[in-house]
């Protein structure tokens, strides 16, 4: 069936259930996040053979001295098993709103249809009861309108808020049956918040991911694109190559999602947040037009959020989270990520190995045309390296190439041919260990690091590409991806350094 002819129903009506592909081929990535029950080398590099390629830390929960030994323990699980490298991942705390305490941190129930006041008088921050409830966001008088409503712990507790009294109090009903705690999380769905990108806490945080050199960032609850700025400007001239990753998580960061991609590294589609903040019906489509989006732009992209919760307890998963894992991928998502599977559950492993076997199964039914319909979307004069990687994906296609191998420094040549969705595996040669982890970003990415050192002289420097060229031939080989004779398509800069990809060579893989 031709790549570019065949049409998406003819296309899905080709599909072979059965046909399960090799483990080794899997394109997209799998993020998991760290807990108590996953924090050593060795049960790291279990999920590793299962199919982990990125380490997630949650800074909303957890003690430095917890982090760092994550951040070890990754690092020697790294060293212990041979294999592609493992990232490193930093997911902020970020701006958000909280309960204050109830006496003696007591559980107080609460009925549908009592009358509350909800206030940030500072003198109830730790006199919560059902008659009062104390916020720790100081502007929401100043924010919100009376017909609003107030979700506290996830939405388990709901308020409509019937007046502002005055710049300190609200009148409130509650909405259903629950619990008055202390501490809970509270969103303010249709309401515009002014709170700052980032705490003081977040701050300390990103230095602490500086001083440790870890690959990413995940930046919760950003709202515009100064909230990246900032973040870019706080990690500074030691935290240059870090990639930053918006979190979409309210309506503010959905209105002005355009004005973010431009200034993002990537995206996180969050959708435990972003369901209460919007109608759950609606974070569908907001998944979608996200995704869609970043791949047109080239520009990776985390679906992420109750993907596999029930295995949290159970070995297997519902059929619905499945598929939902299944439709992520089938929507164009370059990564998926386990929260509480891997962080606190019974089954992480098996976890990871489900949403292994669900992502490449995905991947076989993805649309071949998706290719051609980004390039003829994307804006056009392109750049040369752009230009070149687009060249490439079409070249792979006509030459029936195995693969596409890429010499990179900072890892956009990658990218951009990643941006294509070429139908072969993209296989990424670097010096730099950062980009080598950050390749996991990318669907269809293969990273390889090589060692050796830069050549001297511009004579040396043609030799050392043809070595790296045959160091990325031998370690797809020795994964099961290439073969002796098999043709490929060569990406190489005319020079060293960055920018200056703009040679494209089809070559055979000898012994």
């Amino acid at each position: 069936m031709s790549l570019y002819s065949s049409n998406d129903v003819e296309w899905t009506c080709s599909l072979t259930p059965g046909a399960h592909p090799p483990a080794q081929w899997r394109r997209s990535s799998i993020i998991c996040t760290i807990g108590p029950k996953t924090n050593n080398s060795e049960m790291m590099n279990k999920l590793r053979k299962a199919g982990m390629n990125v380490v997630r830390m949650n800074f909303s929960h957890g003690e430095y001295s917890y982090h760092q030994s994550v951040i070890d323990n990754a690092r020697a699980a790294e060293k212990e098993q041979a294999g592609r490298p493992l990232a490193i991942a930093l997911d902020t705390k970020g701006p958000e709103i909280r309960t204050g305490q109830t006496e003696g941190d007591a559980d107080l129930p609460i009925a549908a249809g009592t009358k509350i006041r909800i206030t940030c008088d500072d003198q109830y921050k730790q006199k919560c009861s059902t008659e009062t409830m104390y916020v720790d966001y100081k502007n929401i008088c100043k924010v919100i309108e009376a017909g609003r409503v107030i979700y506290v712990d996830d939405g388990v507790l709901s308020f409509l808020v019937d007046k502002v009294v005055d710049g300190q109090n609200l009148e409130c009903t509650c909405l259903n049956n629950g619990k008055i705690s202390s501490r809970k999380g509270v969103n303010l769905p249709g309401t515009d918040v002014d709170l700052p990108a980032l705490s003081e806490k977040d701050k300390a945080d990103l230095q602490f991911g500086v001083k440790n050199n870890v690959d990413m960032v995940f930046a919760s609850f950003i709202r515009r694109a100064d909230d990246i700025r900032e973040i870019r400007k706080c990690l500074g001239e030691a935290g240059r190559e870090i990639r930053i990753i918006a979190k979409i998580e309210n309506r503010q960061g959905v209105n002005n999602f355009d004005e973010i991609l431009k200034e993002t590294d990537g995206v996180m589609v969050a959708r435990g947040d972003l369901g209460i903040e919007i109608p759950a019906p609606e974070v569908v489509l907001c998944q979608k037009m996200m995704i869609a989006k970043c791949n047109l732009a080239g520009k990776p992209v985390i679906c992420a959020t109750q993907m596999l919760e029930s295995m949290t307890y159970n070995p297997r998963p519902t059929r619905a989270e499945v598929s939902d894992v299944a439709n992520a991928i089938l929507d164009g998502a370059d990564c998926v990520m386990l929260s509480g599977e891997t962080a606190k559950g019974s089954y992480p492993v098996e976890a990871v190995r489900m949403m292994h076997e669900t992502t490449i199964m995905a991947e076989t039914a993805i649309r071949p045309r998706l290719s051609e319909d980004i390039r003829l979307l994307t804006s056009r004069p392109t750049g040369t390296t752009e230009t070149v990687c687009c060249s490439a994906v079409a070249a792979a296609y006509e030459q029936s190439a195995k693969a596409i191998v890429v010499l990179s420094t900072s890892g956009d040549t990658a990218r951009f041919v990643a941006k294509y969705k070429p139908a072969v595996p993209i296989i990424m040669v670097t010096r730099n260990a950062t980009t080598a982890r950050n390749g996991h970003l990318h669907r269809g990415v293969w990273p390889f690091l090589y060692t050796k050192q830069k050549p001297q002289t511009g004579e040396e420097w043609q030799e050392g590409v043809d070595e790296r060229l045959k160091f990325g031939f031998d370690s797809a080989r020795e994964l099961g991806i290439l073969k002796t004779g098999d043709v490929v398509v060569a990406i190489q800069g005319w020079r060293g350094g960055l920018g200056n990809s703009n040679t494209m060579r089809i070559l055979q893989v000898s012994d």
